[in-house]
């Protein structure tokens, strides 16, 4: 399950076959407004049964910007909320927590959902939860080859997008903005890029989330970038389509 304030997403897969049996996405826009969060997601458990079967693990994916990572060898455990203060407002009262990327000396620290916590504790029980920029960044490392160009992945949703640059499996930059409308989008894109020394000309860019061939964003990215694709999905995800995979990308690689 991913969470957020604006929506949830699920995904439901046979432990055995390791087939998807079901992937969907909810919206909490289409619920009345004086709905609390709690309220959109009793919604989406009396709307879909799935949400309401019993299974062997159950993994929570914390959807905010609330989150920076930080080098392994620099992290102490006892000073997580002070990694957060340079670029997101944090109260003593926070909630702090980390997740651990072993295999390329990444920790990421970020603030979770207490109550989303809680509501799904009363639902499930015990389950694993991570936040989904750590998901999408190992998902990415994993699947990048090691090489020398920087390439940046830019992951769509509906209200703000994430930028990772990944150069010989090694992550050089995460960030997460809001935007309203292409132009947004396209400023942060080229300001992220100049930062890097990275030439619009020269960089891939590869595409996934809430973003297709044709649509808004799309177009006016394209005429500013010249390298640019879509993410790809394995051909060991049998039933996915392309779409399916770019959209539901954190949820697939869980």
């Amino acid at each position: 399950i991913q969470v957020s304030l604006d929506g949830l997403s699920f995904c439901t897969s046979d432990s055995i076959t390791k087939d998807i049996l079901e992937l969907h996405s909810v919206s909490f826009s289409n619920y009345p407004k004086q709905f609390t969060i709690e309220n959109c997601l009793w919604k989406c458990f009396m709307d879909f049964d799935a949400l309401t079967a019993q299974y062997d693990s159950v993994t929570v994916l914390h959807e905010n910007n609330l989150s920076t990572f930080v080098p392994e060898p620099l992290f102490d455990e006892n000073f997580k909320g002070s990694y957060l203060q340079y670029n997101t407002k944090v109260f003593e009262t926070d909630f702090f927590t980390f997740d651990s990327i072993k295999n390329y000396e990444l920790v990421h620290v970020y603030v979770p959902y207490v109550n989303i916590n809680n509501y799904l504790i009363d639902q499930f029980g015990s389950f694993e939860y991570k936040h989904f920029g750590t998901q999408l960044v190992e998902g990415l490392l994993k699947t990048t080859a090691k090489v020398a160009t920087s390439i940046m992945y830019v992951h769509v949703a509906g209200s703000h997008f994430e930028i990772v640059v990944i150069q010989n499996q090694k992550l050089q930059l995460y960030n997460s903005f809001e935007y309203h409308d292409a132009n947004d989008f396209l400023y942060f894109i080229l300001f992220t890029a100049e930062q890097l020394h990275l030439n619009p000309n020269d960089f891939p860019l590869v595409l996934l989330g809430q973003i297709h061939e044709g649509d808004d964003l799309y177009k006016k990215l394209y005429a500013y970038v010249r390298h640019i694709q879509f993410i790809e999905a394995p051909e060991s995800l049998k039933g996915i389509n392309a779409s399916e995979y770019r959209n539901f990308f954190t949820l697939l690689r869980s």
